[in-house]
């Protein structure tokens, strides 16, 4: 009789899932820093992209690095591991993070436009974004500016990005 092997996707997802738990144990201590993204590549490839609700120290991504390095065990799984906080430029993935930003410029895009302008409000539901336009006047020729605001639930975001400006 021959040994039934375990297909690779269900030890890939198994490791995750306790890569995943060694993270959330380990940010347990740090209430202001919170899990946006983890990848474990077929290699064994495993990349953790953390955000903080006032940034990310490198000590954060030590800390996380060494509670998962010291809780898993090279000699049953060989492995890599990358902890970063994630970049500028990098899309908003959680509420979380939308909340962190209002008072910032995003450039939103959804299924119907691209909106740049500041994020002004950030709930559970929608997020709303300010910005002025230029628009032809009401009344005779030549444009005036106005303020825009509106709503865009977060479902019908696809992506959303803060801006830098020098």
């Amino acid at each position: 009789m021959r040994g039934l092997s375990v297909p690779s996707f269900y030890k890939i997802m198994t490791f995750k899932e306790k890569v995943n738990g060694l993270i959330t144990e380990a940010l347990l201590e740090k209430p202001s820093v919170f899990l946006v993204d983890l990848a474990v590549s077929d290699s064994f490839k495993i990349s953790v992209g953390l955000d903080g609700d006032n940034g990310v120290a490198l000590q954060d991504c030590i800390d996380v690095s060494r509670a998962i390095e010291n809780n898993l065990d090279r000699e049953e799984q060989d492995f890599s591991l990358e902890v970063a906080s994630v970049g500028v430029g990098t899309p908003l993935k959680m509420i979380r993070q939308y909340k962190k930003n209002v008072g910032r410029t995003l450039i939103v895009t959804t299924n119907t436009e691209k909106i740049e302008a500041e994020l002004v409000e950030a709930n559970d539901v929608f997020i709303i974004l300010s910005w002025k336009a230029r628009e032809p006047k009401k009344v005779g020729k030549g444009k005036e500016t106005v303020q825009k605001e509106q709503q865009i639930p977060y479902t019908e975001i696809k992506e959303a990005v803060v801006t830098v400006t020098f």
